[in-house]
C-alpha cells in the first residue's frame, strides 16, 4: 500500500522502526506495504498514530490513487 508507505517515509522512519513502535515484527510492515496483507480499519488507525500521520490523509491518498 503505498500512501501507508509513503506515510511512513514522510515520518522519517524505517520499517523496523514503526513495527517497534506497532509491537509488532518487521514483517507485519513490509507484508502491508507490499500488498502481501490487507489492514483492517482498527489497524489503519493503529499505525497512523504510531506515525503521528491524519489517517483521513491516508485513506483520502489511497482513493486518488486508485483513480
Amino acid at each position: 500500500m503505498a500512501a501507508l508507505k509513503q506515510a511512513r517515509l514522510d515520518a522519517g522512519l524505517t520499517q523496523t522502526e514503526l513495527a517497534g513502535r506497532l509491537e509488532r515484527p518487521q514483517s507485519f510492515v513490509a507484508k502491508y506495504e507490499n500488498g502481501e496483507r490487507r489492514i483492517e480499519v482498527v489497524e489503519l488507525i493503529e499505525i497512523a498514530a504510531a506515525m503521528n500521520a491524519d489517517p483521513c490523509k491516508i485513506i483520502q491518498a489511497v482513493r486518488e490513487a486508485e483513480g
